[in-house]
């Protein structure tokens, strides 16, 4: 398992200690089965039953609690009582749903993964594993059962990964599609350099003075036809304020040019002049391109980079992480740590055992805030922690190269792009589906 920052449609899980403690808090009520028993916590009761588990008063609370103190720390507005509470209801019913779906299909975890995700809440929260023990022990929970919690959290993420990203359906015609646009794109990009012969026309002249003025263009067109050099024949008929310079106009964006322009030389080599004269408010024209820079779709620059991953599910989370981030960073450039040991020590990504190497990447492999950051990057250089739906990054390139992608090569970016593009809306079906198919029985509070 790999939780690397490509478009893959992942998400990131509930980590911080917070969470998981108040998430435990209530474990002992919402073990399989545990249905039809009450919650024995004095003054809680249950809200809703799903499946096999339970959402209690209390862990409701928790929830509540935690976003308003978020929202007070962010400045953020929230909706009013009934609305917020429904809405966080809810999340803690279609995360039921998604646990017990998990555990019926046999989603499994290594206990590696559960190893390497403890040791690292201990470290987002500046203690050892110990420390973390005794914290849990005081709250009334032990370490297996804290285990446990982050097992199922992590058999989530990975029933998400799995079911969502089998939903997405890309199709031969999807891909042809956006080829097309990117191809649109690039010419839009594309630079030109023309040289023009101008014969003006004064604004409502008469037919005589319209045709006086063809003339003179149609003698400029009649000369570069029998191979007369453009340049020449410009410094002596144009009458355009660049007729000196051959009548060359510079290298510029094709969008900044007159539509009329860049219709009548799109299908013109270099060195090639437009076959007849073109008419515009100005006056005739005669265009011939110099040069043309054109962005080419199949070629692209990729990187080499590397990455720490530690996981965050809100931004109180990765506030908190990124904190911790910032002091590694600091560290590692300092000299005191190496970048590829501590991914060994702490990522938590399927990239960690190879300290945390990604391997050579085109545009569009990685999540944009990914990618954008690492794109702003010098070789060596180390950014700041970059928030993702993955978590929280450092950041480190390696090697950059030019190169050129083959047809089959671009179709599979032009695949990702658009598999990221249709993730959020394929996963809020998919939890849909699964909540209709759930059995959710949801409870007064006793009088």
């Amino acid at each position: 398992m790999t939780h690397t920052p490509y478009s893959s449609g992942r998400r990131p899980l509930a980590w911080a200690l917070a969470a998981l403690l108040a998430c435990a808090s209530v474990q002992a009520q919402t073990t399989p089965g545990s249905a039809g028993r009450a919650p024995s916590r004095s003054g809680d009761f249950i809200v809703a039953v799903v499946n096999t588990e339970l959402v209690t008063a209390v862990e409701l609370q928790q929830r509540l609690d935690r976003i308003r103190a978020d929202a007070r720390r962010d400045n953020t507005s929230l909706p009013d009582e009934p609305t917020l509470r429904q809405q966080v209801l809810d999340v803690l019913i279609d995360e039921r749903v998604q646990i017990t779906h998990a555990r019926e299909i046999g989603q499994k975890v290594d206990d590696g993964d559960i190893d390497r995700a403890v040791a690292n809440i201990a470290a987002q929260n500046q203690i050892t594993v110990a420390q973390l023990r005794d914290r849990l022990r005081a709250d009334g929970m032990d370490l297996p059962r804290f285990r446990s919690n982050l097992r199922e959290q992590i058999q989530v993420e990975r029933l998400r990964e799995r079911e969502v990203n089998q939903r997405i359906r890309i199709t031969d015609a999807d891909i042809d599609r956006g080829l097309a646009e990117r191809q649109v794109q690039a010419a839009a990009g594309a630079q030109i350099n023309l040289a023009q012969i101008l014969v003006t026309v004064p604004e409502g002249a008469a037919a005589s003075v319209v045709a006086q003025r063809q003339a003179r263009a149609d003698q400029a067109l009649a000369r570069l036809r029998a191979g007369e050099d453009f340049t020449k024949v410009a410094r002596e008929l144009s009458e355009d304020a660049n007729r000196e310079a051959g009548g060359e106009l510079g290298m510029r964006p094709a969008d900044r040019l007159p539509d009329l322009f860049t219709t009548a030389t799109a299908g013109l080599q270099v060195g090639q002049f437009t076959p007849a004269l073109l008419r515009s408010a100005a006056g005739f024209h005669i265009l011939k391109v110099l040069d043309r820079q054109s962005d080419d779709p199949f070629k692209v620059t990729q990187t080499r980079a590397r990455h720490i991953l530690v996981r965050a599910s809100d931004a109180a989370q990765a506030a908190q992480v990124g904190r911790r981030l910032e002091s590694v960073r600091a560290q590692i450039e300092r000299g005191e740590r190496k970048f590829d040991d501590t991914a060994r020590e702490i990522s938590e990504d399927g990239s960690a055992t190879a300290g945390g190497d990604l391997g050579w990447a085109s545009p569009g492999n990685f999540v944009p805030e990914f990618e954008e950051a690492m794109n702003r990057l010098p070789l060596g250089g180390i950014s700041p922690p970059v928030a993702s739906r993955f978590g929280v990054h450092l950041i480190q390139v390696v090697e950059r190269r030019s190169a050129t992608l083959d047809p089959k090569e671009v179709r599979e970016q032009v695949r990702s792009r658009l598999r990221e593009s249709k993730f959020e809306s394929t996963y809020l079906e998919w939890a849909k589906e699964l909540r209709l198919r759930a059995y959710v029985e949801m409870r007064e509070p006793p009088i």
